[in-house]
């Protein structure tokens, strides 16, 4: 069964992997390796450390929240897609879905090695709109490779940034993991 879910390149997580809960996905990417292919051929792979969950309908701070739009469609898929939009006009944001089909979910990559801020490591990686709805594999030129578990006892969870607009319930959900290196 674990086969099933890496390509060829056993290490690449394919979509199945992110087929799964949110918030069993969400903590298992810390120390998951982000690769990114430029166009002169260049790789750079960087440790994920700093996730965040957004779990469906139900989830006020969660984009599918009041429904499907064009910009959160993709959501609605089976996970293991890019889901890319601009924030404030200004930032591109990285999350890739998660879940089965008809259930919203997905995981805003906040950190990377030596790079904290979603808006900062889209900006690093040269993410933007391009990537929106693709799959997260090679031909994507985006994509995650398995780098081995994070120990539990390095992952701190805690509320998730900037929602305070979902009400103290959905605000304060320990949502967000950080990977803290011992």
């Amino acid at each position: 069964m674990l086969h099933a879910l890496y390509g060829k390149h056993k290490l690449i997580l394919q979509k199945e992997w992110f087929q799964r809960d949110v918030l069993q996905v969400a903590p298992e990417l810390l120390g998951k390796k982000l690769c990114r292919q430029f166009s002169d051929g260049r790789i750079v792979k960087v440790a994920i450390t700093e996730v965040e969950a957004y779990d469906g309908q139900e989830d006020k701070a969660c984009h599918a929240h009041r429904g499907m739009t064009d910009r959160n469609a993709i959501m609605f898929e089976p996970g293991g897609c890019w889901y890319v939009y601009l924030c404030y006009g200004v930032h591109w944001l990285l999350n890739i879905t998660t879940g089965e089909k008809d259930y919203p979910a997905a995981v805003l990559i906040r950190g990377i090695d030596d790079c904290n801020g979603p808006g900062r490591l889209t900006k690093h990686l040269q993410v933007d709109g391009l990537f929106k709805n693709s799959v997260a594999d090679k031909k994507s030129l985006l994509w995650i490779e398995d780098a081995g578990p994070v120990p539990e006892h390095e992952i701190i969870r805690s509320a998730r940034i900037g929602v305070d607009y979902a009400g103290e319930k959905w605000a304060s959900k320990p949502y967000r993991f950080n990977w803290i290196k011992v």
